[in-house]
């Protein structure tokens, strides 16, 4: 039987981003402050992922063995070092959390059954790199506060407990959502990025979080007044908002992932091919029920 295992590891280390070829001046317009001189450092969180069938012992592999490789082969390269002057791809790359996944899964796939890389530079900052040549995924993490109600317009309050219990109740309530965006792209060779950071997390903040952010969905969110918005549906909307302004800066958006509460969360993936044949279609949701 086929089984995935992932083993976590973690390493303290820093780096800068700077190109050369830029003037002091560029390099800080186009990197901000993580552009300065000594650079800057993170507590980095790696999952190595690994698949393979299960032995006689139950085990998929001998978890010390992965230790010792992982030691041998990553941490004790990348532990308390600055990132830039490790590897020699980082010579000719910036250190980015997509380029670092990416070394990571080369120096381990000759001897792991490596599946996956997950890569954190803190919890609202991940990179995924599953050994597909230069295909990374990067995902940022943010929030908002919003009220709703689950009701269709074209039930009686009776029908509508019967679907969505409280949730149905005439004044509404709220959650603390939290929000996972996951992009995916080519890296970009001498940068080692996949979309500008910055613009990813403007493009959420500007169609997402400022406008949901302490409103009640059904009222100020003129979608929501045909929809309702229960988790999955939000989650939809999301999708469709996105999916254009993350194309614009040369990325494919590929998940959102909304947390309604510690009990319920929703994923709805981006097929891109749904879009292609019109981008601009935004798709009506299935209503949902609870």
């Amino acid at each position: 039987m086929e089984c995935v295992i992932t083993r976590r590891a973690q390493f303290s280390a820093s780096h800068r981003y700077w190109l050369p070829e830029l003037s002091a001046a560029e390099n800080v317009e186009r990197f901000g402050p993580i552009a300065r001189p000594h650079g800057h450092g993170h507590n980095y969180v790696l999952y190595v992922s690994m698949v393979g069938e299960l032995d006689e012992y139950g085990m998929v592999l001998n978890l010390s063995d992965v230790k010792h490789i992982l030691k041998q082969e990553v941490i004790s390269h990348l532990n308390f070092a600055h990132l830039n002057d490790v590897w020699p791809e980082f010579q000719q790359t910036l250190p980015t959390l997509e380029t670092v996944a990416r070394a990571i899964w080369h120096r381990l796939a000759p001897h792991l059954p490596v599946t996956n890389i997950q890569l954190f530079e803190h919890p609202q900052l991940w990179a995924d790199y599953q050994g597909n040549e230069m295909e990374a995924y990067l995902t940022i993490s943010t929030h908002f506060s919003a009220a709703h109600r689950l009701a269709r317009p074209d039930l009686s309050f009776e029908e509508n407990s019967e679907i969505y219990g409280k949730c149905a109740r005439p004044n509404g309530h709220g959650h603390n959502y939290h929000l996972d965006v996951t992009v995916k792209g080519e890296i970009d060779p001498r940068t080692g990025m996949i979309i500008d950071l910055e613009g990813l997390q403007k493009a959420v903040n500007d169609y997402v979080v400022q406008p949901f952010d302490h409103t009640f969905l059904n009222q100020d969110i003129p979608y929501f007044a045909k929809v309702v918005p229960t988790a999955e549906n939000i989650a939809v909307h999301i999708r469709d908002l996105l999916q254009n302004p993350i194309r614009d800066l040369g990325a494919q958006l590929h998940k959102v992932k909304l947390v309604e509460s510690p009990n319920n969360s929703c994923e709805v993936y981006c097929n891109s091919r749904e879009f292609e044949s019109n981008p601009l279609e935004i798709k009506q949701p299935v209503l949902a029920e609870v």
